[in-house]
């Protein structure tokens, strides 16, 4: 099981903060560093950083959004991540949600699944160094292939997805599929939707991934780790679209995920917060003390189909708590 850690998503005081938790990251042990892209740093600018300043520990994107960026600026992107890292790199891909892809980008939010799967396809002849000719729904490409030479190793491409149908895609065309909001009973749902994707890609699970966003918080003061960690659940299933709303009802929370979503619209914070409960919270994420969040940590990184589990902070987190948290669940 690789431990990862997830990189905050909500801004930090500089691009420094984020290469400092790395490295941290890498001296005590975590497997690899993802990092969210939305609306603050850019992911290729603070990755490149990132690599340059650690050694050993792998870093990737969790997710690049396919709406920002052309598939093949993607593939470019990626192919050079990988020489700067030299070999460190994990991709990965996803359409993100309305909000931010038509409220920042400017771009429609349209066929989020054909266009995932025509990026990932894209991706991966771009990476192979083969000339790419493609004739899509979306894309058509033709007489070109990267003009430097392709890396070595190629790196593996992951898909993010909440939906069965998106996870089914990332089984059957990706390397592998990024979790989150996700309970222990709702993840194993989807491990089916990733591993029938699978079948029908006529994929060998044991070169895929699973790999879950876990959001913790452990701190001495466990019930401000608790509070921390329920206001960034509120803030996801009631303040970003419908996504993580849909989500957390699929995993039968249908009351409790409107009745956020409900509150959080209407400017009541705390109430919102407050219809997350305690088992609900346990649930979905693992907060508490350093040893009440090592047990909950253990109880996710023990499902069978799980390959890695990062360490996720809750976005008010300050960098102390960061740190403690990342303390408090390094590797052994």
């Amino acid at each position: 099981m690789n431990r990862d850690v997830f990189l905050p998503v909500a801004a930090q005081p500089g691009v420094d903060t984020l290469v400092e938790m790395s490295q941290r990251a890498e001296s005590l042990g975590y497997d690899r560093v993802w990092l969210p892209e939305t609306w603050g740093r850019d992911a290729v600018t603070t990755l490149t950083c990132i690599a340059r300043e650690t050694e050993s520990v792998g870093i990737g994107t969790s997710i690049m959004n396919v709406y920002s960026r052309s598939p093949a600026l993607i593939g470019q992107t990626a192919a050079t991540l990988q020489e700067v890292s030299n070999g460190r790199l994990r991709i990965g891909l996803g359409p993100s949600g309305p909000m931010v892809i038509e409220g920042w980008h400017g771009v429609d939010f349209e066929r989020p699944l054909r266009y995932t799967r025509e990026t990932i396809d894209i991706v991966k002849s771009v990476l192979a160094g083969e000339t790419v000719d493609y004739d899509g729904d979306i894309f058509q490409l033709s007489g070109f292939r990267l003009r430097c030479e392709p890396p070595e190793p190629v790196p593996g491409i992951d898909a993010g997805g909440l939906g069965p149908k998106s996870v089914e895609l990332a089984g059957r065309f990706g390397d592998g599929w990024h979790a989150l909001m996700t309970t222990k009973e709702g993840l194993r749902d989807r491990l089916e939707d990733f591993e029938r994707g699978g079948d029908l890609g006529d994929r060998d699970r044991s070169e895929q991934r699973v790999t879950l966003s876990l959001p913790c918080c452990a701190l001495d003061d466990g019930a401000e780790a608790r509070r921390l960690t329920r206001q960034h659940i509120a803030f996801y299933v009631g303040g970003m679209g419908t996504f993580y709303r849909d989500a957390l009802a699929r995993q039968g929370y249908e009351d409790t995920a409107h009745e956020i979503a409900q509150e959080w619209a209407g400017g009541d914070h705390e109430a919102a917060m407050a219809a997350i409960d305690d088992d609900l919270l346990d649930a979905l994420a693992a907060a508490g003390t350093p040893e009440q969040c090592r047990e909950r940590f253990a109880s996710f990184a023990d499902i069978d189909g799980v390959d890695a589990v990062s360490v996720s902070f809750p976005r008010a987190a300050d960098p102390e708590q960061i740190d403690a948290t990342l303390s408090a669940l390094a590797p052994d």
